[in-house]
């Protein structure tokens, strides 16, 4: 069966980073934000925490967004709800400054032009942990146009995270494919090479490798950007 989507990681993949460091500048802008309006700042960063495990472990019921806020809020107080324009004004501004502490591939907006007048149809299958702002920007930071797009996983529009099977299966359903038809170009061996087990061709891009769990990845197709270039070249 012909491919005709491809399915992109962000952070580590098109956006070159560590992630341990943006984590933690993440982490230090919001607390940063909050605290003169009252928070306290470890109530925030173990909500953060919290929230975020809780989106991983989300059994579908329910958006990660209401799944985030109900866990974060558990941990600050219903109150956090009343501020948050503060936390849309952090991310227009002060997450803005976290571009600087990661990378720049122009490989990757190459790769993405080139897919896309192949005739793919390009999805930006990133875990859905983070606001549609936040997701966007980080787009542009790896300097591609969210519009480059057909669908871009944020914790508005999303039930499940990675490395929940049930994750690619939503996005499937979203865009109305099938897994043969499917490629996930991503960084991280368990959470982006999963997909393979739904029928979805992967390939890993060993940039930025995450390989945490130390999985055996020697059957994988893997390499740079130029060995990706030339593995999608092969598709067709």
């Amino acid at each position: 069966m012909a491919i005709k989507y491809i399915m992109f990681d962000l952070d580590g993949t098109l956006l070159p980073m560590d992630q341990e460091v943006f984590v933690k500048e993440y982490l230090k802008g919001l607390v940063t934000k909050l605290v003169p309006y009252g928070f306290d700042p470890k109530a925030v960063s173990d909500g953060l925490w919290a929230g975020t495990g809780a989106m991983v472990k989300n059994d579908g019921s329910r958006m990660n967004y209401d799944v985030f806020w109900d866990v974060f809020c558990s941990f600050t107080g219903e109150r956090a709800l009343e501020y948050l324009d503060v936390v849309d004004d952090f991310y227009a501004n002060e997450f803005q400054k976290i571009k600087d502490v990661c990378g720049f591939a122009p490989a990757a907006n190459e790769t993405i032009r080139k897919i896309k007048a192949m005739g793919y149809e390009v999805i930006l299958a990133t875990n859905p942990l983070f606001p549609k702002e936040a997701t966007e920007s980080r787009v542009r930071w790896a300097g591609m146009n969210p519009d480059d797009f057909k669908l871009i996983t944020v914790y508005t529009n999303s039930r499940f995270c990675k490395p929940n099977l049930a994750y690619y299966q939503e996005i499937l359903d979203k865009i109305g494919a099938l897994p043969e038809e499917c490629v996930m170009i991503g960084n991280d061996a368990k959470e982006d090479m999963i997909a393979e087990s739904l029928g979805i061709k992967v390939f890993l891009l060993t940039d930025c490798l995450i390989n945490s769990e130390n999985i055996d990845i020697s059957a994988y197709p893997k390499g740079s950007f130029a060995e990706l270039a030339a593995f999608v070249e092969h598709l067709q």
